[in-house]
C-alpha cells in the first residue's frame, strides 16, 4: 500500500492568559492510499486539532503533515473537509452549493457541460439527484449532510476529512449515511480520516482506529487494525466475534486506560457542614 499522508512528531501549543497550553505532543501516523482511518478519544484529546492540521487550518508548532511528499501549510482542494454542521449556503440550491466547489477546482479545466455532468454525478453518489433544486431549508438534516459530502467529493480530494459528520443526526439517519459512506468508499477508494465518538461507527467503517490519549499533551495511545472483510453488513456484524473483539478493545482503552476523572460534587448540605467545621476549627 502506498503511503500518501504522514504526520511526523506533530505538536501544537496555544497561548492562553495562564501561559502556553500544549494540546498535542509528538503525534506520529502514516496513512496509506485508500485507507479509512477513524480518530477516537474523549473530548479535549485533540482529535479536531489533528484534523485541522491536516486540513491546513492550523499550523503545527513542531513537526508537520506531509501529503504526497509536500508539507501541508494551508488549505487546499486535495483535502476536502466535511464538518458536523453541513455549512451549506442557505440561499443556494443543493446543486448550486456543489457547483461552488466544482467551479473553484475545475474552472478552465472542464466545460460547462462537463461541470454540470460532474455535479449531477456526485449528487447521484449520495442519492440526492431528486432534490438537487431544493434549498437547505427545504430538506432534512441527513439530506443536508449528503449534499455536504457530495460537495467535498466533487473536489476530487486526495484525502476526505470528516469531523463527526453524523454526530447531529438521529440513529436511523446516521445508519443510512454510514452505509452510503461505505458504498462511496468502496466505489471511489478515497482516503478518509474521520473523527467520531461512536465506537460502533468506528469499528464498522474503519480499516484502522487511532485512539487518542487525554489532553493536555495528547498523543496517539493505540492504533487498532480492523481486519473485517469488505463489504460490511451491519446486521451480520452484530454477532461477529471479530467485530465484538475490536469493539471491546476500543472500549477498554476509552473507559479503563483513558478514564476521565470527574470532580466530586458535594451536596449543598454537606458543603454547609464543611464550612461550619472549618470556622469551628479555623
Amino acid at each position: 500500500m502506498k503511503m500518501i499522508l504522514e504526520l511526523s512528531k506533530v505538536g501544537i501549543s496555544f497561548e492562553t492568559p495562564r501561559g502556553s497550553f500544549e494540546a498535542l505532543k509528538e503525534v506520529d501516523l502514516k496513512i496509506g492510499e485508500g485507507e479509512f482511518i477513524s480518530l477516537i478519544g474523549h473530548s479535549g484529546c485533540g482529535k479536531s486539532t489533528v484534523l485541522n492540521i491536516v486540513a491546513g487550518l492550523l499550523q503545527a508548532t513542531s513537526g508537520g503533515a506531509i501529503l504526497d511528499g509536500k508539507e501541508v501549510y494551508e488549505p487546499g482542494p486535495e483535502r476536502a473537509v466535511v464538518f458536523q454542521n453541513h455549512s451549506l449556503l442557505p440561499w443556494l440550491t443543493a446543486y448550486e452549493n456543489v457547483e461552488l466547489a466544482v467551479k473553484r477546482v475545475f474552472k478552465g479545466k472542464k466545460s460547462k457541460a462537463e461541470m454540470r455532468e460532474w455535479i449531477e454525478h456526485n449528487l447521484s453518489l449520495v442519492h440526492m439527484s431528486h432534490a438537487m433544486d431544493k434549498r437547505p431549508d427545504e430538506i432534512s438534516g441527513g439530506m443536508k449532510q449528503r449534499v455536504g459530502i457530495a460537495r467535498a467529493l466533487a473536489m476530487q480530494p486526495r484525502v476526505l476529512l470528516m469531523d463527526e459528520p453524523f454526530g447531529a443526526l438521529d440513529a436511523l439517519t446516521r445508519a443510512h449515511l454510514q452505509d452510503s459512506l461505505m458504498d462511496i468508499h468502496r466505489k471511489l477508494g478515497n482516503t478518509v480520516i474521520m473523527i467520531t465518538h461512536d465506537v460502533d461507527e468506528a469499528v464498522l467503517l474503519s480499516d484502522r482506529i487511532v485512539m487518542m490519549t487525554n489532553g493536555p499533551s495528547a498523543t496517539i495511545g493505540e492504533v487498532l487494525d480492523v481486519p473485517l472483510p469488505r463489504p460490511r453488513d451491519r446486521l451480520a456484524l452484530a454477532d461477529d466475534p471479530l467485530f465484538n473483539r475490536c469493539r471491546q478493545r476500543v472500549l477498554q482503552f476509552l473507559y479503563e486506560k483513558q478514564r476521565k476523572v470527574q470532580p466530586i460534587s458535594l451536596p449543598i448540605d454537606s458543603k454547609k457542614k464543611n464550612k461550619k467545621e472549618e470556622r469551628k476549627h479555623g
